[in-house]
């Protein structure tokens, strides 16, 4: 039996769609004060060289650090910082130190100078390659020049997302994995 399908209106389209990982973006002015910004937007794009990007709208404190500075660093949460990441994507930079407020501790990166934070999961330093308006957003295309893990979260080298338990988002809901089925090569 076929199942009906509905249609909706462009304005709504993104809400069908897959639920999307959630990171921590930090980034910093050039005077060297740090920032947090939550997206929902992020993705690998190439394996080699290893670029990922980020959509962050020009309207945002961290499109103008990004784009003045040309740094950022991908932070992975896990669900034990679900409200400090629903924080610092409710607050703006300009007005919050975000560290701060959300009780996270920023850490030197190894190649790039916004800080890490330590409570996450994993941390990719990245140099921007290349920036594109899309839209309401620009995306950010970033080389990643180092990458940090927590040794306990790694299975084989790779990021064990059971034991991480990193963020997902859609909508107004913020969740983490229960149960995953392993792909068999």
């Amino acid at each position: 039996m076929a199942k009906k399908k509905v249609s909706l209106p462009s304005d709504r389209a993104l809400q069908v769609g897959p639920p999307t990982s959630v990171v921590l973006a930090t980034c910093i002015s050039p005077e060297g004060r740090p920032n947090i910004i939550t997206l929902g937007m992020y993705m690998p794009i190439s394996a080699n060289p290893p670029l990922i990007t980020i959509g962050v709208s020009p309207r945002r404190h961290s499109h103008r650090l990004i784009e003045e500075t040309k740094e950022f660093v991908i932070n992975v949460p896990s669900k034990n910082l679900v409200r400090q990441t629903i924080l610092c994507g409710s607050a703006s930079g300009r007005e919050h130190d975000k560290f701060v407020e959300a009780g996270l501790t920023p850490i030197p990166a190894a190649k790039v100078k916004p800080p890490l934070i330590k409570e996450c999961v994993s941390n990719l330093e990245c140099k921007v390659v290349a920036s594109y308006v899309c839209g309401d957003h620009t995306l950010f295309v970033g080389e990643i020049v180092a990458a940090h893990a927590d040794k306990d979260m790694l299975t084989n080298g790779t990021l064990d997302v059971l034991k991480a338990k990193p963020i997902s988002h859609k909508g107004d809901f913020y969740f983490t994995p229960k149960a995953i089925l392993k792909h068999e090569r």
